[in-house]
């Protein structure tokens, strides 16, 4: 099987170097990542400057763009328009669940990757101090072999989410909805030296307990496994507005 491989952690990530070792056992992977962090960033493209290709290696490359960048550079220059079997983008250093998954450059290139017609993965681990990312790779190693077999539609990714500790022959995952979530104090203010305030965004993520969500499978100590599309439409909404359209005033 030929995979592209990439992620928004940058090509020196761990997570990425170990899922390319992993994954290169079995199947022809090329690496195309961003050459730093890029975590974020979600769906952006780099339209306002050239990008530049990097070559770190065989079938290991890294651009100066996006994650997104990054899937279209590999798909329609390296890989000369001949898209590949599948996308991995990942293992993420940290989690992408929930809301969180719009801001996620991680997704993002998966989704790219399913616009181009390719059978996607996103992979993230949600405690990433510490963890097993070489027993997260075998799963993934794994568990593509029966992504052919699910039928997903084109524009559907699949968006994994590992707990911290995943040994050998780990077997336990879910199919699971996106949670629901909010922050706490997601604004900080600063003072810097010159009594100038700054800002970071930040805070800390509070869930609810949804039966069959992504955090709830966390929390069970499985890897959780969300189908998600590109469909935006409110299809009810859309059907009421259709049918009482709103009489605008003169």
């Amino acid at each position: 099987m030929k995979i592209l491989l990439t992620n928004d952690d940058g090509v020196r990530a761990e997570g990425i170097r170990v899922l390319f070792k992993e994954l290169s056992r079995f199947h022809d992977v090329l690496v195309m990542a961003p050459d730093r962090e890029q975590s974020a960033t979600s769906h952006s493209l780099t339209l306002t400057r050239p990008l530049r290709i990097h070559e770190h290696g065989p079938s290991f490359y890294s651009c100066d763009g996006t994650p997104t960048d990054s899937i279209l550079l590999a798909v329609l220059k390296l890989m000369n328009h001949v898209r590949p079997d599948m996308v991995v983008s990942g293992i993420n250093h940290g989690a992408n669940m929930g809301e969180d998954i719009m801001y996620s450059g991680t997704v993002a290139a998966a989704i790219e990757g399913s616009l181009l017609g390719i059978p996607s993965l996103a992979v993230s681990m949600v405690d990433s101090a510490g963890a097993d990312f070489v027993g997260a790779a075998r799963f993934i190693r794994r568990f593509i072999k029966a992504v052919p077999s699910l039928a997903l539609p084109a524009t559907t990714i699949l968006n994994i989410n590992f707990p911290g500790k995943v040994t050998d022959g780990f077997t336990s995952f879910q199919f699971t909805s996106l949670g629901t979530r909010t922050y706490d104090d997601i604004i900080i203010k600063k003072t810097d030296p010159r009594g100038l305030d700054y800002f970071w965004i930040a805070g800390s993520p509070v869930w609810k307990k949804r039966p069959g969500s992504d955090i709830m499978a966390i929390r069970a100590g499985a890897v959780s496994i969300t189908p998600v599309h590109m469909h935006f439409t409110d299809g009810p909404a859309l059907d009421r507005l259709a049918a009482h359209p709103p009489r605008l005033p003169r």
